[in-house]
């Protein structure tokens, strides 16, 4: 179904697996995401791969007339990348270099289900929401439950104290597309930033390049 609604986000970033998981509903979720995002005219940043979710999605974006950039760290170009390529794609030196670059390209962030790499890029950018380098949303596209475990653990933060109530609304969680992107499209931060927003500069995020000999 179409939706006519105009989006305030231009380009999102999808963080998701290279592989497809087990379960259909996870590749189901990953074009329905897809779907969204065409429908509300929103492009694409990703991790660049052409397998799993993450080709899925990307492919999806694509043929839906909605750009895509894929990122992908140089050493990943022959593991995550089979056949041609989705969209422009931009190689980078390595994994720090590749996550500051999607974060610049970026308005908001969605985690589709994932492993340690999925999960490791969500976590950074709420990290750096905490911190203060970016007030842009981030949401977890929690399919069939499956952040549950992970958002019990951010609650179990604020109840021991390592976490402050108010950090945990940085992160945002629905079951499907649409209703996320909904509550992204609303969302406002209400955390202090650790450290005043002005004072951090993205291009200071990356490591700095090594000096030739």
């Amino acid at each position: 179904m179409e939706n006519n609604s105009r989006s305030k986000f231009k380009k999102i970033c999808v963080f998701c697996g290279s592989n497809p998981g087990h379960r259909k509903v996870f590749s189901d979720a990953a074009i329905d995401l897809g779907n969204e995002l065409v429908s509300r005219k929103i492009d694409l940043v990703y991790g660049g791969g052409s397998v799993g979710l993450m080709g899925l999605i990307s492919q999806r974006v694509q043929e839906g007339g909605c750009h895509v950039l894929g990122v992908i760290p140089k050493a990943l170009v022959p593991i995550e990348i089979s056949g041609e390529s989705v969209g422009d794609v931009k190689i980078v030196s390595d994994m720090h270099e590749r996550k500051a670059e999607m974060a610049s390209q970026a308005d908001a962030f969605i985690a589709l289900p994932g492993g340690y790499g999925t999960m490791e890029e969500t976590l950074e950018m709420i990290t750096w929401a905490q911190l203060g380098i970016h007030k842009k949303p981030v949401g977890l596209l929690n399919v069939e439950g499956y952040y549950n475990s992970l958002l019990a653990l951010f609650d179990n933060g604020v109840e021991e104290g390592f976490i402050k109530l108010g950090a945990r609304d940085i992160v945002l969680a629905a079951p499907s597309a649409r209703e996320l992107l909904s509550k992204m499209e609303q969302y406002t931060p209400s955390h202090d930033h650790v450290a005043p927003h002005e004072s951090w500069h993205m291009k200071e995020l990356a490591y700095p390049k090594e000096q030739s000999p």
